[in-house]
């Protein structure tokens, strides 16, 4: 049983590893930061199934950072949900094989009701078939699944969710977000006790 875990975990750590570094990391924070930061729009971040979950994740992560972002579900986008859109905005999708129908379907959906609304993408999919219509695309390295059957999503979204803290970290440091900063919007908890504390010593302290 702990070779086997070990194998498991190696595999995992494997994939780490080998997720494709790239320019393309530092384009997609000058756009988020861009339509975030400098025009005031927000993150939509969007996926489906396993990998929705990791894209709410990617979303609230950057929320607590000081990057407004939200969740944006593809199927309920097409019951109403879509009006969470804005002009300024910028759309995360998220797809490991770059061919999910809801996500093609969310990207013309987004498109109809701003034609100039940037997209960019986490994908495992070289090519994937909205890649036309992306402004900026992340690659997963398109690992196998620790899953023996190599279906449900495991070493994919693990990888998926390294990539969304490496944008997260990035765009910390790009607006110099303090400890200070973090306890504003994150009040309860040991988290909300540790940021107060920290805020308390380092530069853009709390008042």
């Amino acid at each position: 049983m702990k070779l086997k875990i070990e194998k498991i975990l190696e595999k995992e750590a494997d994939a780490v590893r080998n997720i494709p570094l790239s320019n393309d990391f530092a384009g997609m924070i000058d756009l988020i930061h861009h339509h975030v930061h400098i025009l005031k729009g927000k993150l939509v971040v969007s996926g489906m199934g396993k990998v929705g979950l990791v894209a709410e994740n990617i979303a609230t992560t950057f929320c607590s950072t000081g990057t407004p972002a939200v969740f944006l579900h593809p199927s309920e986008a097409q019951h109403g949900d879509l009006g969470i859109l804005q002009e300024n905005d910028i759309l995360l999708v998220i797809s490991n094989s770059g061919k999910t129908r809801e996500v093609i379907e969310l990207i013309d959906l987004s498109k109809l009701l701003y034609p100039s609304i940037p997209v960019i993408a986490i994908t495992g999919n070289r090519n994937p078939s909205f890649r036309e219509k992306l402004e900026s695309i992340i690659l997963t390295g398109n690992p196998g699944e620790v899953c023996p059957l190599d279906l449900t999503p495991t070493t994919s979204t693990t990888v998926m969710t390294v990539i969304g803290d490496i944008l997260v970290v990035l765009m910390m440091e790009k607006i110099s977000f303090t400890a200070g900063e973090y306890a504003k919007r994150h009040h309860s908890g040991y988290l909300g006790d540790k940021s107060r504390q920290a805020g308390k010593t380092l530069p853009g302290k709390m008042t």
